[in-house]
């Protein structure tokens, strides 16, 4: 039965003989009758066909970026050599770093297609439009737009910048995609660039009179990811409650805006097994993408002692925290709880932000932990450190005086942004202090892969991911199938199992 369920590419066949029940990729056997049939079903064929298509793609299939370059160069560079697509973790970079990693992009002619994580920067706008200004000079063409609440000057000028006419209609050659969380994000980026920020940006030359009149014909975004339940920044809602929502909006929006009609939704969040995948475009995605699942690969630019504490979370191992770069809003991403002690530790500070005002009215017994296990020195030696960082990084912050709850709240911010890089650099002395975005998902991951193929960190790819959740997407809806016939199978054929090679599996799978 597995053996015929496997061959994604052909219709499977339900036969029936003298009381016996068997599976066939043919519907001819003499003396079975055909009782039920169900299509072929290969990966390619999951969520949208036109975005496989059109981007020349063996799935409709991201691994989403990981703030810091955790979605590394190697990730990116593995993911198109195979026809997947892959954004860049650009999210927290300097301009600089940035134009770094796309020089190293850049210098294999293989890599292309790829997206560059532009990250909503509320707390630095300045950074934002540093790295639009990059994007554009270096004419990247497709960026995935994270953490967003509204359209910024920055994101704008990136989307209006490169739209052009051709053979009689507006095309966007600098291409959105859009990860939200909220239902009414889908009207903010189903629609337009608002006139205010079009008519900023034609005042200060960003734009073309023609350019500004075009981007009334095109929605901001070309796709938007809902993202439900997901480590990171997340809302956690449930991807079964928050896609339908959209696809509803996005029906509404079209009868008023029917450019809206054309844009693809895709689903992230909760995404660990092939059941999870096969649910979501069940669901109405017209894609996924994945992320916590693909920061324990090899290629993932994360510590390997980081990986192996995430390798071995389970499904309740994850817990929120206090975000730094939203910190004074109570923004929260969620994060490995144990063996790590950095959820607790952030947390506490959280509510120690919200109760006082000023570092000088904290009790003493939260200065002295603030001291040792969060500053490891004195708090003026730790603020000195923090202003020689911001002057160069965000001289905006500093250029004046910090009045004192703004003083807390960038030193509390200081050990939430560099608990991300011991974790990312593997600092030993640091190892109960990584901050290390996942989730739920990540857990069941790991227990669907434990004791097979893909159980080794060391040796795990992207690409294996990838190919064994698709495979396994389209294998488990072909058992959906069957079971809506009223074919029941045996428990040991009607789950997919992790397997090697299956990136090649998938190729030879396809229409």
């Amino acid at each position: 039965m597995r053996n015929v369920l496997e061959q994604l590419d052909k219709a499977c066949f339900v036969l029936e003989s003298r009381g016996r029940t068997g599976l066939s990729v043919e519907s001819a056997h003499p003396g079975w009758q055909v009782i039920a049939a169900v299509p072929d079903c290969p990966p390619d064929a999951l969520g949208a066909r036109g975005l496989v298509t059109e981007g020349s793609l063996r799935a409709a299939y991201m691994s989403g970026a990981m703030a810091g370059g955790i979605s590394s160069v190697s990730v990116v560079r593995e993911m198109r050599r195979h026809g997947l697509l892959a954004s860049l973790g650009a999210g927290g970079l300097s301009a600089a770093t940035i134009g770094t990693l796309l020089d190293e992009l850049d210098r294999e002619q293989s890599v292309a297609g790829y997206l560059v994580n532009l990250l909503h920067s509320p707390q630095d706008p300045r950074l934002e439009s540093e790295v639009v200004d990059l994007l554009l000079r270096r004419r990247v063409r497709w960026i995935e737009a994270s953490a967003f609440m509204g359209i910024t000057p920055a994101l704008a000028r990136y989307r209006v910048a490169g739209l052009r006419m051709r053979d009689g209609r507006v095309v966007a050659g600098n291409r959105v995609m859009a990860k939200v969380s909220r239902v009414e994000l889908m009207q903010v980026f189903g629609r337009p660039v608002p006139d205010a920020i079009l008519g900023s940006l034609l005042d200060s030359g960003l734009v073309t009179v023609e350019q500004a009149n075009w981007a009334r014909e095109v929605s901001v975004a070309d796709e938007i990811t809902v993202e439900a339940d997901s480590g990171g920044h997340t809302d956690s809602r449930p991807l079964a409650v928050l896609l339908p929502r959209f696809l509803a909006e996005r029906e509404a929006l079209r009868r008023e805006f029917r450019p809206a009609g054309s844009i693809h939704l895709g689903a992230a969040g909760g995404l660990g097994t092939p059941t999870a995948v096969a649910a979501a475009f069940a669901l109405g995605a017209d894609y996924v993408v994945t992320g916590s699942v693909n920061q324990v690969c090899r290629e993932a630019d994360v510590s390997d002692r980081a990986k192996a504490m995430l390798a071995a979370a389970g499904v309740a191992d994850f817990a929120k925290a206090p975000a730094a770069d939203m910190f004074e809003i109570g923004a929260q991403v969620q994060v490995l709880k144990k063996p790590t002690m950095f959820a607790a530790r952030a947390q506490r500070l959280g509510r120690l932000y919200e109760q006082h005002q000023s570092l000088d009215a904290l009790p003493p017994s939260d200065l002295v932990w603030l001291e040792e296990k969060i500053l490891r020195r004195g708090i003026d030696t730790a603020w000195a450190d923090t202003l020689e960082y911001l002057a160069v990084a965000r001289p905006h912050e500093v250029a004046r005086e910090v009045e004192p709850r703004r003083k807390m709240a960038l030193l509390f911010r200081s050990y939430l942004g560099l608990s991300s890089r011991w974790a990312r650099d593997g600092d030993s002395e640091r190892v109960f202090d990584f901050q290390l975005w996942a989730g739920p998902a990540l857990g069941a991951f790991n227990d669907w892969v434990a004791g097979g193929p893909l159980s080794d960190v060391s040796t795990r790819s992207v690409v294996d991911v990838a190919a064994n959740l698709m495979v396994g997407a389209a294998y488990e809806t072909r058992v959906h199938q069957l079971r809506t016939t009223g074919v029941r199978l045996p428990p040991t054929v009607a789950s997919f199992r992790p397997r090697l090679h299956c990136a090649q599996w998938m190729s030879s799978n396809t229409r």
